[in-house]
């Protein structure tokens, strides 16, 4: 087994390199990056007068012309796009340390770390209850319906799990902000609109503090949950249907054994080795967030925090997000491997 987890850490690091490489060169060809973000920025403060000055004298209008193109060469600079392409590289690599020490552009006190670093406690706050309430409540109706089969709880259920599957999170949040929130149409106005904690929280004391927080993690942990809901309870309930099909299981009912005894011990743990390809996802649920909820809900998180990178053009914190959220997808398959081990003895991956 040791061997084993030291091959695919080996591995992860060509996977890792190209991932990266990819992206960077990709980052590299599409307009619209940095500099020109820079130089919109520039002409749009002096753009009037600028206008006028250059429609009345054509000299003048090349020598803007020349300034605007020093101006550009002088930003390629500061920003090392002056050099080629793999030494941008190797320095992203290897001086920024994976992009995590390059300057943000939007905020260009900060590095693409402190920026991530600052958001991970709050993907944290709603990632964390989001995956464990779907595993304690999806595996347990996973086998309900199993064990069910064909009752009218497997139909009501089954239609329950469809119509969650169908709409989208994004579609939900808003439905949900209408029905329970402080709108004109709210239902229950009960809970907040959005955002990670109410105004003036640091001066509230503890118990209302902690309500405070839940009241705003409710609706964005049950669309977290929505996205995989329908998919984990059918993967559970087919997966448990299979096993009880299997001979073992009609052997140990032939032996007088019940079906609480053979679903609990002997059916669920084959089981669940599927379910445990899902592992994969823990630690990009964890720490990355989620781009769609975090924006219907307004939640400071990294998944906000990458999509502002991409509209803003800030792609050191794009890569450096990108680097991150590789790492913790590629250790997160290598956590699916050993859950493999941990659930089903007979996977001796030595062999």
């Amino acid at each position: 087994m040791f061997r084993y987890v030291l091959k695919r850490i080996a591995l992860m690091v060509p996977t890792f390199l190209g991932i990266t490489a990819l992206c960077f060169l990709l980052t590299a060809l599409v307009p619209g990056g940095p500099v020109e973000q820079q130089l919109s920025r520039m002409r749009g403060l002096g753009g009037g007068t600028a206008g006028a000055v250059a429609a009345g004298s054509a000299a003048r209008g090349a020598g803007h012309a020349a300034l605007g193109e020093q101006m550009r060469k002088n930003l390629e600079k500061s920003f090392g796009f002056d050099k080629p392409l793999p030494v941008r590289y190797w320095n992203w690599l290897v001086r920024d340390r994976c992009g995590l020490r390059a300057k943000s552009v939007q905020y260009t006190d900060r590095t693409a770390w402190d920026l991530i670093a600052s958001r991970i406690p709050v993907s944290l706050w709603f990632g964390v209850p989001g995956f464990f309430l779907a595993y304690l409540v999806c595996i347990p109706l996973g086998i309900a319906k199993a064990v069910r089969r064909g009752t009218a709880f497997d139909v009501a259920s089954s239609a329950l799990v469809f119509a969650g599957y169908a709409i989208p999170a994004f579609a939900l949040g808003m439905l949900l902000k209408t029905l329970l929130c402080g709108t004109s149409e709210a239902f229950w106005d009960v809970l907040p609109l959005g955002g990670f904690e109410s105004d003036g929280f640091a001066s509230l004391p503890l118990r209302a503090k902690i309500a405070d927080r839940l009241s705003h993690m409710v609706l964005p942990v049950v669309c977290y949950m929505a996205g995989s809901f329908a998919m984990l309870t059918l993967l559970v309930k087919n997966s448990l249907l299979d096993q009880l099909g299997a001979d073992y299981v009609r052997t140990v009912l032939a032996r007088g054994a019940t079906l609480r005894r053979a679903v609990w011990r002997h059916a669920l743990r084959n089981a669940l080795v599927p379910v445990a390809t899902g592992f994969g996802g823990v630690l990009a649920v964890f720490f990355a967030g989620s781009v769609v909820v975090e924006s219907v809900f307004d939640i400071p998180g990294m998944g906000k925090l990458s999509l502002e990178a991409l509209e803003t053009r800030d792609y050191p914190v794009f890569l450096g997000l990108l680097s991150a959220t590789s790492i913790l997808g590629l250790a997160g398959q290598l956590l699916s491997d050993l859950a493999y081990v941990a659930i089903d003895p007979r996977v001796r991956f030595s062999k």
